[in-house]
Order: structure tokens, then sequence, then C-alpha cells
């Protein structure tokens, strides 16, 4: 009997264990003043050391690694330094973890439960082949650059005379479709047009995917320099006769400054493109996102002191390296009193913030002004912006109408559409952290526009 018993306890012992084994794959949704965003932690263990990698599904990341991860008396401690995140929960006995999330002042209640691994995300708007039209991989060359673009061109069955535009992405690393967050607004936008009897050429960015050379020593006049050598390849190769350019967010810097200097560019459309110039657009772009991330007023305001001090040191300088040595001093003066603002945090910070700033493309930005730039272009405009973009702020179209008509251009079309964010996706808020839980890639009304403009110029 009593051997039974023995037996008995330790089988008991083996299930609660069991039961008690949290690795494998947990997910959660952090509910954000109303906004579902959903979590999946990956922990898994080796011997007595537990690590985590995190996802966030909605925002299209995946393999965030995690700091410190540890489980004793059946509570579960995630911290990420990195990322100032905190999780800790205590197990309930049937695969479910209760528990709190801590990030950037916000503390919110976050159940887990177990998962099968990735969550998928859906993107009813992604086109699947077969499709009703041409597609083809092509290169061409920027040779003044020495760099080799990659692309896709897609072209209508029919016809011969129709438009062919150029697709040119906003800031950052992107690849042909744009992707962001699961999304992908070029891939989307390209099927739509071609659909509606226009060509399409979108290319990776200047190393990335097959695109050869370097992203990060670029400014946005290297990037213009292969949007131009996108249009050589439309009209010698191609010879395409009517070609326009769609550029989203940097990329509607960058339609002007072609157009500006080349004939062979009949049309622009700008995408949430900037009017102010680029410390401007920073300014306000810090202060948007400060206050959906709840920072206070009296820190968005000393933030925005600081970061226009450090704008100012750019603005005043001829270069890179002479903007190097008083931008230290300030920033170090600023370590030292104890006063960095809340978006530095720390020396470190702050140090990162200083690269930034003086990093190239950053250093062209902050100084470039498009208006004057803007006052060259002769060719037909078509500007838009979504009225919760919260990155390029539609106060920037005024600005766009104003320089163009300075400059005497008599075809400008500008329209702020009602709620719709920088991706142009329809939303409530437009927080760039919840681009990836909106199931639409490009509202349809954005998408018709486009199309109908183009359309209606009869190119």
């Amino acid at each position: 009997m009593k051997r039974v018993f023995v037996s008995v306890f330790f089988v008991l012992v083996a299930m609660i264990m069991n039961a008690q084994d949290i690795a494998g794959h947990w997910g959660g949704t952090l509910n954000i003043q109303g906004v579902k965003l959903r979590l999946v932690f990956h922990v898994s263990r080796s011997g007595d050391s537990w690590t985590t990698t995190m996802d966030s599904p909605d925002q299209g990341a995946k393999g965030i690694p995690t700091g410190k991860t540890e489980y004793a008396d059946s509570v579960l401690t995630i911290t990420a330094p990195a990322l100032g995140m905190k999780f800790f929960g205590k197990w309930q006995g049937t695969d479910r973890i209760q528990g709190t999330f801590v990030q950037g002042g916000l503390t919110l209640p976050l159940e887990l439960a177990r998962v099968d691994g990735e969550v998928a995300l859906s993107r009813p708007q992604e086109p699947k082949p077969p499709y009703p039209y041409r597609v083809e991989e092509v290169t061409f060359e920027n040779t003044k650059a020495g760099v080799t673009l990659a692309g896709t061109l897609t072209l209508p069955e029919k016809g011969e005379h129709y438009p062919v535009v150029v697709l040119i992405s906003g800031s950052g690393p992107q690849n042909r479709d744009e992707e962001l967050m699961a999304h992908k607004p070029f891939l989307v936008l390209a099927d739509y047009l071609t659909r509606q009897g226009i060509g399409v050429l979108r290319f990776d960015d200047r190393g990335v995917g097959q695109s050869t050379g370097n992203f990060g020593t670029a400014t946005t006049l290297d990037f213009a320099g292969d949007v131009e050598a996108a249009v050589n390849f439309l009209k010698n190769d191609r010879k395409i006769r009517n070609i326009g350019l769609i550029g989203h967010s940097e990329g509607g810097m960058i339609a002007p400054l072609v157009a500006s200097r080349s004939g062979d560019v009949a049309f622009i459309v700008l995408l949430a493109g900037p009017g102010l110039r680029g410390d401007r657009i920073l300014l306000e772009q810090q202060k948007e996102m400060g206050k959906i991330t709840g920072a206070t007023g009296e820190d968005l305001e000393y933030s925005s002191v600081v970061n226009r001090k450090c704008f100012d040191l750019v603005l005043e300088s001829s270069s890179s390296e002479e903007a190097e040595v008083p931008l230290k001093k300030y920033m170090d003066s600023l370590n030292q009193a104890g006063k960095l603002p809340v978006n530095m945090r720390d020396e470190r910070g702050a140090e990162l913030w200083r690269k930034q700033v003086l990093s190239p493309w950053m250093y062209f930005f902050v100084k470039h002004d498009p208006v004057p730039v803007l006052r060259s272009v002769k060719c037909p405009v078509l500007a838009l912006n979504g009225s919760n973009d919260l990155q390029v702020l539609p106060e920037n179209l005024g600005i766009i109408k104003k320089g163009l008509e300075a400059g005497k251009n008599r075809s400008v079309t500008v329209k702020e559409l009602p709620g719709l964010n920088h991706l142009f996706q329809t939303c409530e808020s437009g927080s760039p952290a919840l681009y990836g839980t909106i199931e639409e890639t490009f509202s349809p009304v954005a998408l018709q526009e486009i199309g109908d403009w183009i359309k209606g110029k009869g190119f």
C-alpha cells in the first residue's frame, strides 16, 4: 500500500511540474486606451536558465531579444532593458499566466495563454497571382553612384501608350513593396494602378533586397539620383513617353527634386510629402509621438527645447564635422547637469541621439527646405495627406500648395483625406504603433483618388 501511495505521489508531482513547464509560446493582448496590441513571448529553457524572445505581430516585429527571464515560485518575470519593458505574472495552473506589463510609464494588465507560435495577420488587400497584367523583374544602373537597382515592372496587357509611374519609398531601408508591419503598400498600389491601365516600376532601395550600394551612407539627394536612374531606364530602355513619380513621405521630397531638374517627368503625386523644413517636421513629429505615448506637457516642452537647440547647431554649421564639437559639448553639459530629456534617458541615449543627428541622412534632412524646390516644379502635381497623419501633419499641404503656386505652377491639386493615417489606412488613431493592427493596407478612397487623377489628366 505504501509503495502504491509513493508511486501516486510522484505521478502527481510530475503532473504539477509538467503543468508548470512554462517553456513554449505565450500570447496576450494589451488594451492601450481602447486599442488592442498583441504580444507573443517565446520562452525556452536550457538547464536551469530561461531565455525569451518577443513578437509584436500587429507591429510586424518578430524575434525581439529580451534581457533576463526568471521563473520562481510560479512567477514568470521577463525584462527587456533596451525596450524599457518588464512583464511579471503568476502561473494560474491552466496554461494561463495572469500578469502586468510595464513600459514607458504605462502599467497595464496582461493575461497570457499558450499559443501555437506565430500569430497570423490578415492582409486582405494583398494581391495574389495570377495577375491580369504583365510582371517583369528588372534591373537598372545608377552609373554615377555605381549602384544597381532591382525592381518589378508591372504593365497593362493591352495598349502601348499608357503612363508609367515610379514609386518612391519613405525614410528608412525599404524594399520594393515598402513593406512595413506585414503591410505591403507599394504592392497594393502597384496592383491597383496597373489594373487601371497605368504601368508601375517599384524597386528596392539601394543596399536593400536585390539592390546594391550602401543605404547607411546615403542621403535624400542620393536616393533622388536612384530615381533619376529609374526614369532614364523607362525612357531609354523601355521607350516610355509619359513617366510620372509617386513619392510617399520622404519620397514626397524626392519626387519634386527629380521633377525640378528633369524634363522627362510628366507629373508627380505626393503622398504625405513634407512641405516644412526637415527640422520642423521632426519637432512636430516628436511632439505628436510624445502625446500618444503619455508624456507630460512639461516633458514634451523640455524635449522640444533641447531638440530645437540640437537642430539649430546643425543649421548653423556647414558640415556634420563642424557641428560635431558644439553638439557634443551641449549634450555633455546636459548630462553633467542631470538635465537630459526623457527621450534620451541617459548618457548612452544622448550619444545615440547625437550620432543620429550627425548621420549623413538626418544632417541633410534637418537642413532641407522643400519650398524652393517646389517653386521649380512645373509639371502637374497631386498632393494628398491623411487627416490623422502624425508623422507628416496635414498642415504641410498648404505649404506645398503655396510653394508650387509661387513658381507659377498652374496644375496643382491638394486634398486632405479624412480619417487616414501616414500609411493612408483608415483609422481612429494615427499612432504608428497601430499600423500593424489595421487589416487595411491602403485606403480604397486614396487609391481611387490617385488613379482617377492620373487618368483624368489624360497622360
